[in-house]
């Protein structure tokens, strides 16, 4: 099995791995975004075992969903996937359930709160769309700063803009996107 460089796209790796079925794309997903997976399942679920499960059962489900789903930014899609399946797994626990009220079930039911996931869905939402929604060059730095973490010097190199051009591009997207989530009433 042939490495798979770091400096690709996450959407490169999808297309490559589409294109080809090979592992090799799908296992540099897996390793770039583990921890985030791990993470917020492990919000979710509160025990380590079963975020643990939860990272095993949603990239084994990647394998098919990628190839069916039209995925612009993969990291914001991959969040409301993991969002998903632990929303997913906590509502058929809620009608099967196996809890004892016991003081440690009382303390995760004061951090859960449903209502707050759903305004967080609708923000979320509203925010990949005011994305979508930017000019091209705002919309491509936007993206590679703040959703695969790189520097200006990374976009710079990737893009071959200057890195006058990306602080502005950023600047200016962030703008748009305050703009855009305030006409869709989702921030004041």
């Amino acid at each position: 099995m042939k490495a798979v460089p770091g400096n690709i796209s996450d959407e490169e790796l999808l297309a490559r791995y589409r294109e080809s079925h090979k592992s090799e794309q799908l296992a540099e997903l897996y390793k770039r975004y583990i921890p985030l997976v791990y993470g917020v399942a492990l919000k979710y679920f509160k025990y380590s075992e079963d975020a643990q499960d939860a990272v095993m059962d949603i990239f084994e489900e990647l394998l098919t969903k990628v190839q069916v789903n039209d995925i612009r930014l993969f990291r914001p899609w991959l969040y409301v996937c993991v969002r998903n399946y632990c929303l997913m797994k906590l509502r058929k626990r809620s009608l099967n359930p196996i809890l004892t009220l016991d003081e440690n079930f009382m303390e995760f039911c004061d951090d859960f709160n449903l209502e707050d996931i759903r305004e967080e869905d609708q923000k979320e939402k509203v925010l990949l769309k005011c994305i979508e929604s930017l000019p091209e060059k705002q919309r491509i730095s936007i993206y590679r700063f703040f959703m695969e973490d790189r520097s200006y010097k990374e976009i710079e190199e990737a893009t071959g803009f200057s890195l006058k051009m990306i602080k502005s591009f950023i600047q200016n997207g962030k703008r748009n996107l305050k703009l855009c989530m305030q006409k869709k009433g989702v921030i004041a």
